[in-house]
């Protein structure tokens, strides 16, 4: 059996080892032919707390851990630009303090 794999954009970090990703469907409604969009949040693990808001991520199906994680993070694809601004200046402050 395949894994099952998406990709989308995490909408929320509040949470400890878990991010909620939203991933966007796009399908043409089955009478008028207009393309439709579906969004539909996942619970996923992120054992690191490596993941901000608006990280595009790739999520695996993996075992259970919780009562609704079913997913986990599997790569990050790309940083938010203001994920990086953060962690250049966290890294401009480190520099300054040495």
């Amino acid at each position: 059996m395949a894994v099952k794999e998406r990709v989308g954009t995490v909408v929320s970090d509040k949470m400890e080892k878990t991010v909620v990703v939203a991933v966007e469907s796009r399908f043409p409604h089955p009478i008028y032919q207009k393309t439709v969009s579906r969004t539909t949040r996942y619970k996923a693990h992120d054992e690191d707390n490596t993941c901000r808001v608006g990280d595009r991520v790739r999520i695996t199906e993996t075992r259970p851990m919780s009562r609704q994680k079913r997913w986990a993070i599997a790569e990050v694809l790309s940083h938010s630009p203001k994920a990086a601004a953060e962690e250049a200046s966290k890294a401009e402050a480190q520099e300054e303090k040495q």
